[in-house]
């Protein structure tokens, strides 16, 4: 099974969609961002549709291990 990263979808007016993807499907998502409409995210739990033309930020998430208290 490919390798996944946290990646955090956020939207205008500020939804957030935490979801886990690959690399591949992170460049799939990227370009269709950049184009606008509608695209199928395939996560875990199920397919995600997601209208890219409000996509406001991705965060992508380091995978540097943090400790805190």
């Amino acid at each position: 099974m490919a390798e996944t990263q946290k990646v955090e979808i956020g939207f205008e007016g500020g939804q957030v969609v935490p979801v886990r993807l690959t690399a591949e499907e992170l460049k799939d998502l990227r370009k269709q961002v950049e184009k606008g409409g509608w695209h199928d995210v395939d996560t875990e739990d199920g397919t995600l549709s997601v209208y890219a033309g409000k996509v406001a930020f991705l965060r992508i998430d380091s995978g540097a291990q943090k400790v805190g208290f």
